[in-house]
C-alpha cells in the first residue's frame, strides 16, 4: 500500500500535467516547462489579439447599415475612427500585460518591469512632445465633430492652406486628397483652423440675361446645352449635373435672367467666371451683338435660399 502524500504522487507522475502542478503549487519548475509556460502565454496573447481584431472588423462591417450590431447608429466614419482607436489601446495594453509575465517567467521582478516601463515611457514623452501633440489634436478632432470623414474641408496651418476631401482622421496624421488627388499628410498639431464646405461642394450661381427682343425659351435651352457641355467636359470640377431654371425678370428692371446652379470644387470658380461666361456671351451675341460680360454675373453662396428652384 501506497504511503506517498497527494503532493508526493504528483512529483513523481512524469507527466504535463503534473509539472504545470508542481509549477503553479509547488514551485518547482524546470526550464523546459518555463519555456512551455512563455510560448503558451505569448500564443494566448496574439490570439486574444486576433479575436479582438476579428470581432472589429466584424462590428466595422455591420455597422455601416442604418443600426450596427450593439443597437446604436454606426455607420459615421467617426465610428470607424474610434473602434480602431479602442483595438489599438487593447492590443497595446494585452501585448504590454504578456510581456510583463514574460519577464516575470524568466526570473525578473514584476515590478521592476513596471518600474522601468514607467522610466521609459516618462523618457518617451519628453523626446516626443510632438507626437502627443498630434494625439491629443487628433482625439480632439474626433470627439469635437471638427470635421469627418469624407468632408470637403479648408485646414489652414502653420504653414500653409490646404483644400481637400478628408480621407482620414488619424492619430497621427489627418489625410486629405486635393483637386490633383494628391495625398496630403497634415500633422494633427499643426491644423490651427478646419472651415468645412458644404456637402457636395461650393455652390456657384450664373445668371445670364436674357438678351431683349430673343426668344425667351430658346435663349433659355441655349444656356441650359452650354451648362450640360461644360459638366460633361469638366466632371472633376463641376461635381454634379447643373440646374437650370427657369427664366425670371429682374425685380425693378426691364431685363429677365436664368439662373444656372452649379456644384463645383472649392477655389475652381474660374471655370465658371471664364469658360462658362465666354460660351454664354459668345451664344447671347447671335441675339444681341453687344452683349457683354458683365451681362453673366457669377455669385458664390454657402447654402440655399428660398429663390433657389429645385427642378429643370
Amino acid at each position: 500500500m501506497s504511503t506517498q502524500s497527494p503532493i508526493e504522487q504528483h512529483q513523481t507522475a512524469n507527466t504535463v500535467m503534473s509539472h504545470i502542478y508542481n509549477h503553479f503549487f509547488i514551485h518547482e519548475s524546470s526550464t523546459g516547462i518555463r519555456i512551455l509556460i512563455i510560448v503558451l502565454m505569448a500564443i494566448i496573447a496574439h490570439l486574444a489579439v486576433k479575436a479582438i481584431r476579428r470581432v472589429s472588423e466584424w462590428m466595422l462591417v455591420r455597422g455601416h447599415g442604418q443600426g450596427g450590431p450593439l443597437g446604436v447608429m454606426t455607420h459615421r466614419p467617426k465610428f470607424d475612427t474610434v473602434t480602431r482607436l479602442t483595438v489599438s489601446g487593447v492590443t497595446f495594453v494585452i501585448y504590454f500585460v504578456a510581456i510583463g509575465l514574460i519577464v516575470q517567467e524568466i526570473g525578473f521582478s514584476l515590478t521592476a518591469y513596471l518600474a522601468s516601463a514607467s522610466v521609459v515611457g516618462l523618457a518617451i514623452s519628453f523626446g516626443s512632445q510632438g507626437l502627443i501633440q498630434d494625439i491629443v489634436m487628433g482625439m480632439t478632432l474626433i470627439f469635437w465633430d471638427a470635421m469627418d470623414v469624407n468632408d470637403l474641408v479648408e485646414v489652414t496651418g502653420t504653414t500653409n492652406t490646404v483644400i481637400g476631401r478628408v480621407e482620414e482622421i488619424g492619430m497621427r496624421f489627418t489625410k486629405l486628397v486635393n483637386f490633383y488627388n494628391q495625398r496630403i499628410f497634415i500633422p494633427n498639431r499643426t491644423i490651427g483652423n478646419v472651415s468645412r464646405f458644404p456637402p457636395g461642394g461650393v455652390d456657384a450661381y450664373a445668371d445670364p440675361q436674357i438678351p431683349s427682343g430673343a426668344d425667351q425659351q430658346e435663349a433659355a435651352q441655349i444656356v441650359g446645352t452650354i451648362a450640360g457641355g461644360m459638366w460633361d467636359q469638366f466632371g472633376a470640377i463641376i461635381l454634379s449635373e447643373p440646374v437650370v431654371g427657369k427664366v425670371e425678370p429682374a425685380r425693378g428692371g426691364s431685363w429677365s435672367f436664368i439662373r444656372v446652379h452649379f456644384k463645383i470644387w472649392p477655389g475652381q470658380g474660374g471655370l465658371i467666371e471664364t469658360t462658362f461666361r465666354q460660351e454664354v456671351v459668345k451664344a447671347m451675341r447671335a441675339f444681341d451683338p453687344q452683349y457683354a460680360d458683365w451681362q453673366v454675373p457669377v455669385t458664390y453662396r454657402s447654402g440655399s435660399t428660398s429663390r433657389d428652384f429645385g427642378a429643370r
